[in-house]
């Protein structure tokens, strides 16, 4: 993954909703403009990602985009139309054990990192 370094003085850990220990890191290194977040098990990164600060905004936006539909208020079993606010209206419904888990998307095959603890050593003769 290249240099792993200190995280800088503006940045933010956040734990996976499915625990495991794994966590994101997002930090603001202003010496390259850029903004990186990185995915983490345990100790070892497994990705990151570089965005140049001048699409953060964009980011934001979206993210509190995300934060607002979130926030809806569901109505409960059987009842009408869920008034959210001007020009937002629908239907919601909740079983009687409350909302469940959101489905997992599986976007490729992890089976062989569920084990592993650290990134193989290579031997350079």
């Amino acid at each position: 993954m290249g240099e792993v370094r200190p995280m800088p003085s503006v940045g933010d850990l956040f734990i996976d909703t499915r625990g495991g220990d794994r966590t994101m890191r997002v930090s603001y290194h202003g010496d390259r403009g850029t903004v990186v977040v990185s995915l983490w098990l345990g100790t070892v990164c497994r990705g990151s990602f570089r965005m140049a600060t001048d699409d953060v905004r964009r980011l934001v936006s979206t993210l509190n985009e995300i934060d607002r539909t979130a926030a809806v208020p569901v109505a409960p079993v059987g009842a009408g139309p869920v008034d959210s606010g001007p020009g937002v209206t629908g239907t919601a419904t909740v079983d009687a054990a409350g909302p469940a888990d959101p489905p997992v998307d599986e976007t490729g095959d992890i089976s062989g990192i569920a084990r592993m603890v650290a990134a193989p050593t290579l031997r350079v003769a």
